[in-house]
């Protein structure tokens, strides 16, 4: 009766105080990104993750029940439509927002006029079977989205490495008529491509379909929606999938998770006792025995903790109907259950049949 109202009312309070903020900028770029309560296409929920890219802090969260959209794949245009009807009526001016692929924001971004690109990583991982030139490829499409000031320069960057994998570095096109490397004389031409061998011949299919280089053209040029990545890991902490949550409590979780995550975005890199940043050794699944150097992060902060304690004993107690109000507002779905007519227990259990004898009971 008093822990969720206090962790909807430290939100609300906490993101009133944000979007006032966002007012007053001219241009505010956006990441978003669904994360599914469980895997595969049978989620109940979808929590909806709208951040800052400027500063990595949250600035909105819809979740949205399957049973609202007709089906879990079309939780996440439903989410960032909440999103951006909120924004605004708050008077926001979004300048671009950055996301993944999923067609039906392609498209419901298109069609509101809203300048759209897609976050690198997405695009990274679409190119995992080509194994020989992973590293490079990978590297390529950083590379391809940060330095160019187009979409027609970032599609002719792309496919300057298929000249490229077979020691070629002269092009064609004259939005990128060469690679800007030092040029170098190989010893080894085992190590490049030769055109119309069946390795390049893959190559080439990927690297030049044409929802590829449609794709390429909106990479993002500098945000990416990495910190959304971090910000679903720590949602773990705070609602497991393993664990069910009715839709209030996932709510609060979710809310409790963004309390923490924003309050712990600029950590700096902890030092140690003679003031040297410290780092750690990881051995990242996708990197497939290679090692990489990761920064050691400063110990996490729990104001918001004391925070809400404070609210709870001093304000909450004292007085819960304000607070309890303002948790009655929020919408709430009608259970998955509810579509399907409720049977006669009597009836089930009668029907019950045992699996050693076969019997009814």
């Amino acid at each position: 009766m008093y822990i969720e109202p206090a962790i909807v009312h430290s939100w609300k309070t906490a993101q009133d105080g944000m979007l006032d903020q966002l007012c007053q900028r001219q241009k505010v770029i956006l990441g978003g990104d669904l994360r599914a309560d469980s895997p595969g296409h049978c989620a109940k929920f979808g929590s909806y993750t709208v951040m800052d890219l400027t500063n990595n802090t949250i600035i909105d969260l819809q979740l949205v029940q399957s049973n609202e959209v007709g089906g879990s794949y079309h939780m996440e245009k439903e989410g960032l439509k909440r999103s951006l009807a909120l924004l605004e009526a708050r008077g926001v001016t979004l300048d671009s927002i950055v996301t993944d692929r999923h067609p039906q924001i392609q498209k419901f971004l298109r069609e509101a006029n809203i300048t759209h690109y897609y976050d690198v990583w997405h695009m990274e991982k679409e190119c995992e079977k080509l194994k020989k030139w992973l590293p490079s490829i990978k590297k390529h499409i950083y590379w391809t989205a940060a330095t160019s000031t187009s979409g027609p320069e970032r599609v002719a960057k792309w496919t300057s490495l298929l000249n490229h994998v077979q020691d070629i570095h002269s092009h064609d096109d004259p939005v990128f008529p060469q690679c800007l490397h030092p040029l170098r004389i190989s010893r080894d031409k085992s190590k490049w491509l030769t055109a119309g061998t069946p390795a390049f011949s893959r190559l080439e299919k990927v690297l030049t379909n044409k929802r590829v280089l449609k794709d390429v053209g909106k990479l993002s040029p500098h945000y990416q929606t990495s910190s959304l990545e971090s910000f679903h890991s720590v949602i773990l902490r705070f609602a497991p999938k393993n664990v069910v949550f009715p839709f209030l409590g996932m709510l609060c979780r979710l809310y409790l998770a963004v309390l923490h995550f924003n309050e712990n975005a600029g950590r700096p890199q902890a030092t140690s006792s003679a003031g040297e940043p410290l780092f750690k050794v990881n051995f990242p699944k996708y990197k497939k025995g290679e090692c990489t150097a990761k920064p050691v992060k400063a110990e996490p902060t729990f104001q918001y903790v004391d925070n809400l304690l404070d609210l709870i004993f001093h304000e909450v107690f004292q007085n819960p109907a304000p607070y309890v109000n303002e948790v009655l507002k929020i919408p709430i779905p009608a259970d998955l259950s509810a579509q399907f007519e409720k049977p006669d227990k009597r009836e089930v259990v009668a029907s019950y049949v045992s699996r050693f004898n076969r019997g009814q009971v």
